[in-house]
């Protein structure tokens, strides 16, 4: 059973929600919130074994509840119009030095919750980033990433999240979105070139025919084929790292 509690970060209270016993997981929603659909996931997740975690990270912005969705995302149109409703705005405002602490906060939480030992980070859309940059800030906790419709993981900047991998000590799941803008082929070069470099074991794939954001079953990107085969690859490494 899900439930959400407070965690205190730097910058105030965010909620979260938790769920389960078992090793640590951490993680990162998309980029639409805190809601029902991410409570499943938890869910599923904690059903496998694991304490979860997932945090509010717009809690700057507003509550989950504040911050939501008005209209049913599984019309396209609606879709685009949330993203156009300033959501970018609050992505784009998640910089290193803002993200840096706050994981340190939704570790120390979860660690509260789980069984000693390594824990896993997962993220989807922007979430994906997140954990990718956690587990190279934390390579002495985070073991495993899972990264699913990640964007904006290789930019050309000196902080892009794809640099965070040569300081991890993790193992990686990275399943891509097809034709996906943010995230290209050329992209996922950048990526396995990474990954390999840093001796890292991993899986780094575009999904064939799954649009951004295909594990959402709560909108117009829901591609079934796509989040079955995140949950399966998910589990397994949760399985391999963490027992």
């Amino acid at each position: 059973m899900v439930e959400t509690i407070q965690v205190t970060t730097p910058d105030g209270a965010a909620e979260a929600y938790l769920a389960g016993s078992g090793p640590g997981v951490l993680f990162y929603m998309d980029a639409i919130g805190l809601r029902p659909r991410i409570a499943e996931m938890v869910e599923e997740i904690a059903g496998w074994g694991y304490t979860v975690l997932a945090p509010h990270v717009f809690y700057r912005d507003g509550s989950a509840a504040e911050l939501a969705a008005q209209t049913d995302l599984r019309v396209p149109e609606n879709r685009v119009a949330f993203f156009q409703s300033g959501v970018m705005a609050r992505v784009n405002a998640l910089t290193p030095d803002k993200t840096g602490p706050d994981a340190e906060a939704w570790l120390g939480a979860l660690v509260e919750h789980a069984v000693d030992g390594p824990v896993a980070t997962t993220g989807y859309c922007m979430g994906a980033r997140l954990a990718l940059r956690t587990a190279g800030w934390r390579p002495d906790l985070v073991k495993a990433v899972g990264g699913f419709h990640g964007g904006g993981l290789v930019t050309d900047e000196p902080d892009s999240p794809h640099l965070s991998i040569a300081g991890s000590s993790a193992s990686y799941v990275l399943l891509h979105a097809d034709k996906d803008h943010g995230l290209t082929p050329d992209h996922v070069a950048v990526l396995e070139q990474a990954l390999t470099e840093a001796g890292r074991p991993h899986v780094n794939e575009i999904v064939p025919g799954a649009p951004h954001g295909y594990t959402m079953s709560d909108t117009s990107s829901w591609n079934e084929e796509g989040a079955r085969r995140a949950s399966v690859e998910l589990r397994a490494l949760l399985e391999r790292e963490l027992g």
